[in-house]
C-alpha cells in the first residue's frame, strides 16, 4: 500500500484532478486487450511534462515506490499493467505533442504518449511518411511502441520501432533526464543509450520523447491478394516478390484460410478477396517513388511471373485505395477477429524467413497431438519471419479449460520455434507473460549482461519490477 501521506507528495506534482485512484481510473488503465493481467495499482499518476515526470520518479526513487509506465495500454504481455498496491501506475497519454517537424532532415519529434496513427498524418499532412504501422495504431503510443521495439507491417522494408528512432529523451531509475533527443544519424560517441532503452519495456527508465526517422511519401502504392495451395509456394512467392520489386516490397503478409474465415465472420463489411476459398493467402504491397503505374506494373509482372510458375492459383489487384485499405484490414483485424470465437492460445514467433513453412508443418504437428480439435489460425509478416502462431479453442469446448493448457501448449510450439534457432518473441516483448521463460532459456552470459546492465542502473529495483528480467 501506499501510505497516504506519499500520495499526497505524488499527487501535489501533477495536481488532484491527475493522481487516480484506481477506482476512478478504471479500466481504461487497469484491463489489458487479452484480459489475462488484470491490473492492479495503489495510485494512477498521469504528468503533463518531462519534468513532472522526473518529479515523480525522483521521489519514487527516494521512497523506494514501484513505477509502471504505460502507453496506450495495448500491450499483449502485460508490461504495461501494475500488479500490487503499492505500484504506481505512470500514465504517459498526456505527454501527447508532435513538437517539431523537420522537413528537409526528415525527422519529427514527438512526446512518447503521441497516438502512432497521429504521427502517421502529421508526416503525411507535411508530404512525408512514417511507416510504423499496427494494428491498434488508432490507440497505441510512440513510447510504448518504442519500449517494445514494436515491429508490425513495415518491418519488411523499414525496419523495427528501434530502426526508426535517431533520439530518444527519457527519465532514469534516479529521476535524471536524458536529454538524447538529437536528429544525427551519425553519432558515434560511445554506448548507444538510445538502443539500450528501446525495447528495455521500461524497467531501465521512462521515455518521455523521441526523435522519429521519417521517409519519401510513395507516389504510388498496389496491393493485391494471392491465393495458394500449400506454405511451401509462399516463399516461393517471396523470392519472386523480391526480384521483381526489390526494395519497394513494403508489404508482404501471410494468412491462413481458417484466420480468413474468421475475420469475414466477424468483421463488418468484410468480403472474402478471391471468388474461391484457399488454403492460404499472401497480401501484397508494391510501392514506388515514381508513379502509381509503375507500381501497378511492377505487382501485375510479379503476380504475372508467379501464376505461370505456379507458386500462386489465383490472384487480385485492388482497384482504388478504399479496397486496397480494405484489404489491409482483412489482416489488421484477424487478430481481434479471435476473440468471438472464444479463448485463443496466442504467440508471438520468429524464425528465419525459409524455415517458415516448415516450422508450421512442425508446430501443427505437435499442437494438434496434444490437442487434436484445436483450431489453428497461424498469420503474420512472412517477409521478416515473424508469424503469430495462434490457437483457437475447439468448437463447443470449455473457454477455462482450453486456456489452463496455455502453459502446457506454448511449451510444445516454443521447442519448435528453438529446433528453428528462432525466437519466441518477436516483436510483442517480454512483460510478464515471458520472464520467466526469458530467464529460463537466455543464455547464461546474455541474461546475465541483462541482469547486470539493470542492477547498474536501477539499483532499487523500482522500473516496472517483475517485468523483462526477472530479480
Amino acid at each position: 500500500m501506499i501510505a497516504p501521506a506519499l500520495r499526497e507528495r505524488f499527487a501535489a506534482i501533477v495536481g488532484p484532478a491527475n493522481a487516480l485512484s484506481p477506482e476512478a481510473a478504471g479500466a481504461q488503465y487497469l484491463r489489458e486487450p487479452r484480459d489475462l493481467f488484470q491490473g492492479v495499482a495503489g495510485l494512477v499518476l498521469r504528468p503533463r511534462s518531462t519534468e513532472e515526470v522526473a518529479a515523480i520518479v525522483r521521489l519514487a526513487s527516494q521512497t523506494g515506490t514501484p513505477i509502471v509506465p504505460q502507453g496506450g495500454n495495448t500491450g499483449l504481455v502485460g508490461g504495461q499493467q501494475p500488479r500490487s498496491k503499492g505500484e504506481i501506475l505512470l500514465s504517459l497519454s498526456r505527454l501527447n505533442a508532435v513538437r517539431e517537424l523537420d522537413r528537409v532532415g526528415r525527422t519529427m519529434t514527438v512526446d512518447a504518449g503521441a497516438v502512432l496513427q497521429t504521427i502517421q498524418e502529421a508526416a503525411d499532412d507535411a508530404g512525408l511518411f512514417f511507416p510504423l504501422s499496427l494494428g491498434a495504431k488508432g490507440t497505441c503510443q510512440i513510447g510504448g511502441n518504442l519500449s517494445s521495439n514494436a515491429g508490425g507491417t513495415g518491418a519488411l522494408a523499414y525496419g523495427t520501432a528501434r530502426d526508426m528512432c535517431l533520439g530518444i529523451e527519457a527519465v532514469l531509475p534516479n529521476g535524471e533526464i536524458i536529454h538524447g533527443l538529437r536528429r544525427l544519424k551519425k553519432d558515434n560517441r560511445g554506448y548507444d543509450l538510445r538502443n539500450l532503452l528501446i525495447g528495455a519495456e521500461g524497467t531501465l527508465g521512462v521515455i518521455t520523447g523521441a526523435v522519429l526517422k521519417l521517409f519519401p511519401k510513395p507516389r504510388g502504392r498496389e496491393v493485391a491478394y494471392a491465393g495458394l495451395k500449400k506454405a511451401a509456394d509462399m516463399t516461393a512467392l517471396l523470392g519472386v516478390a523480391e526480384r521483381h520489386a526489390g526494395t519497394n516490397l513494403t508489404g508482404f503478409e501471410f494468412l491462413s484460410r481458417a484466420g480468413m474465415e474468421m475475420t469475414l465472420r466477424h468483421t463488418q463489411g468484410a468480403r472474402d478477396p478471391l471468388d474461391a476459398a484457399h488454403e492460404w493467402y499472401v497480401l501484397i504491397e508494391v510501392t514506388s517513388q515514381r508513379s502509381s503505374q509503375d507500381a501497378r506494373e511492377t505487382l501485375e509482372a510479379l503476380l504475372t511471373d508467379a501464376l505461370e510458375s505456379g507458386f500462386v492459383d489465383d490472384a487480385v489487384i485492388a482497384q482504388s485505395q478504399a479496397q486496397a485499405e480494405a484489404f489491409w484490414t482483412l489482416r489488421e483485424e484477424m487478430s481481434w477477429a479471435q476473440k468471438p470465437e472464444g479463448g485463443s492460445i496466442k504467440h508471438d514467433v520468429s524464425v528465419p524467413v525459409a524455415t517458415v513453412p516448415d516450422f508450421l508443418v512442425k508446430a501443427s504437428e505437435a499442437v494438434l497431438a496434444a490437442m487434436p480439435d484445436a483450431r489453428i489460425v497461424p498469420f503474420g509478416h512472412l517477409g521478416d519471419g515473424n508469424v503469430h502462431y495462434n490457437i483457437s479453442q475447439p468448437v463447443g469446448a470449455d473457454t477455462a479449460a482450453f486456456l489452463a493448457r496455455w502453459d502446457e501448449i506454448s511449451h510444445l510450439v516454443h521447442a519448435v520455434v528453438r529446433d528453428f534457432d528462432g525466437s519466441f518473441s518477436a516483436e510483442h516483448g517480454i512483460g510478464v507473460l515471458k520472464a520467466k521463460e526469458l530467464a529460463e532459456t537466455k543464455a547464461g552470459a546474455e541474461y546475465a549482461a541483462m541482469v547486470a546492465i539493470k542492477t547498474a542502473l536501477d539499483p532499487n529495483n523500482i522500473m516496472n519490477p517483475g517485468k523483462l528480467i526477472q530479480i
